[in-house]
Parts: C-alpha cells; sequence; structure tokens
C-alpha cells in the first residue's frame, strides 16, 4: 500500500486538504470522513458506504451475538411527571 503525505491548508473559513489524484478521487465526490480515538482517520467515497459497512461487519467473529443479546431489564418510568406533555 503506497503511503500519502499532504499539508492542512486553510480555505475560506474552513481547514482543508488536497488529496493526491492517484487516489482516484473525482471533483465533487463525496467523502465521508471517521475519526479515531487515536487521532487517526478513515476515509472511503460515500458510494462505497455498503462495501465499507460490509467490511465491518466481516470484521466479527462467526460466533458473534450467537447467544443474541440477552435480556435487558429496564425500570419502570413515571411518564405522569414528564413536562414534555405540557403546553409551553
Amino acid at each position: 500500500m503506497v503511503e500519502f503525505t499532504t499539508r492542512v491548508f486553510k480555505s475560506g473559513n474552513s481547514l482543508a486538504i488536497r488529496l493526491p489524484k492517484a487516489l482516484g478521487f473525482r471533483v465533487g465526490e463525496d467523502v465521508k470522513f471517521a475519526p479515531h480515538r487515536d487521532g487517526s482517520f478513515s476515509v472511503w467515497r460515500e458510494s462505497d458506504a455498503a462495501k465499507v459497512l460490509d467490511s465491518l461487519y466481516g470484521a466479527f467473529s462467526p460466533g458473534f451475538m450467537a447467544g443474541g443479546r440477552g435480556d435487558i431489564e429496564q425500570e419502570n418510568r413515571d411518564w405522569s411527571r414528564s413536562g414534555r406533555d405540557r403546553a409551553a
């Protein structure tokens, strides 16, 4: 895999980066950026979102959630005290 280096620059009131033509993006193409906790980013074409989701799903082990989610107990709520149902 080839690694590219670029520089962040200011474009109006935004920050921008130039993507090398060799990456194959086209002018006007919608791109998704996903930040990670370690400060890195994942970048993909919006048109490839289904493939990205499939690759993430494929990353789970075959037995992932084989036993289901299990029961999730929640307390009953008293909705009568909610201020949301009152007229503003």
